[in-house]
């Protein structure tokens, strides 16, 4: 099997509820997704996909999605004061954790056929969680 990964920076904020710790307060973070693909061939060119595919089509949803914008629980609270504010959101339906987001670029990265085989969302530079699915 051939792998590739492409790591994608973006910076976001997201607070837990119901949580009993620091991150029940809304704070940020510098993220580094880190997205594995596999494939049992090659294509024509010798690759499994192109790196800047993978930065074009899925850094590009990030970029639009993610990155510079509350990552928050759809029920959180603190969601109709930030819109009427005109903060850039991004609701979720479970709290926003690094597995939580993890979980979520890689239905992203598979919804647009990449063959994706795990997604490690590095919340800080010591701290990462991964998702990847059982069936691969």
């Amino acid at each position: 099997m051939y792998q590739v990964t492409k790591e994608i920076r973006f910076c976001y904020g997201h607070r837990l509820l119901n949580y009993d710790g620091k991150c029940r307060h809304l704070h940020g973070h510098n993220g580094r997704a880190v997205i594995t693909l596999s494939a049992d061939n090659l294509d024509q060119l010798g690759m499994v996909v192109d790196f800047s595919h993978i930065k074009k089509v899925v850094g590009g949803w990030i970029d639009a999605h993610l990155d510079h914008r509350m990552l928050l629980q759809r029920s959180d609270p603190a969601v109709p004061e930030l819109l009427r504010q005109g903060e850039p959101l991004y609701l979720l339906d479970e709290n926003p954790t690094a597995e939580n987001i993890a979980k979520l670029i890689y239905d992203i990265t598979a919804a647009q056929g990449f063959p994706v085989l795990e997604v490690r969302l590095w919340e800080t530079d010591d701290s990462f969680a991964v998702y990847r699915r059982d069936d691969r």
